[in-house]
């Protein structure tokens, strides 16, 4: 049985009258196809995750906790569509800035806390309100996931090019085998008639 199946596997390769140019033409479509799904895809995916990890890492490096005071008393939460409540509403809120301006914004943060209340935001290197890092736990989730969606797409892709490659070659098999019969099917069905 082994003999069989690497029989039917292979047998594009092995030498034989029959076979036609699109058949080895096939035959490498399905090599290249299977190298770039075995290698390319799974290295785009750890590239694509090292670029979206590295990206998040830099981006937790250049944001900075700061710590401000509210200016009005912060809201209850309202619960998310899925039923989920988050705790962190948006309050306007007074901060310092590396260059010693005061400033004052909307930030997030925890629900409930009255005005004149110490909290921290976040800001950049300018001192300018941005929204809170991703943790290591949500970067390196949307690494992976940002990785695996490259592998997947790589791997698509490829099936998509054989399968279009294929379709060609079978347009191309059948107007050879419709020339073929044009030929020798008059022939054929004199001799028998």
């Amino acid at each position: 049985m082994g003999t069989n199946v690497r029989g039917r596997w292979l047998w594009r390769w092995r030498r034989n009258p029959l076979k036609r140019r699109s058949d080895v033409v096939e035959a490498w479509v399905v090599l290249v196809t299977g190298l770039v799904m075995v290698v390319g895809g799974p290295a785009a995916g750890v590239a694509t995750g090292d670029a979206v990890a590295d990206g998040l890492r830099q981006e937790r490096a250049d944001r900075h906790r700061v710590p401000a005071v509210l200016m009005e008393n912060a809201p209850a939460a309202l619960p998310a569509a899925d039923g989920t409540d988050t705790a962190r509403v948006r309050a306007e809120v007074r901060w310092t800035a590396p260059d010693g301006v005061v400033h004052t914004g909307m930030a997030r943060v925890d629900e409930g806390k009255r005005a004149g209340t110490a909290t921290t935001v976040w800001t950049d290197e300018r001192g300018r309100l941005v929204a809170d890092p991703p943790t290591e736990r949500q970067a390196a989730t949307r690494a992976t996931l940002a990785g695996a969606s490259a592998s997947a797409g790589v791997c698509l892709v490829s099936l998509a090019g054989r399968g279009v490659v294929r379709w060609r070659l079978d347009r191309g098999r059948e107007r050879e085998w419709e020339r073929a019969w044009a030929e020798v099917g008059p022939r054929w069905t004199r001799r028998h008639t």
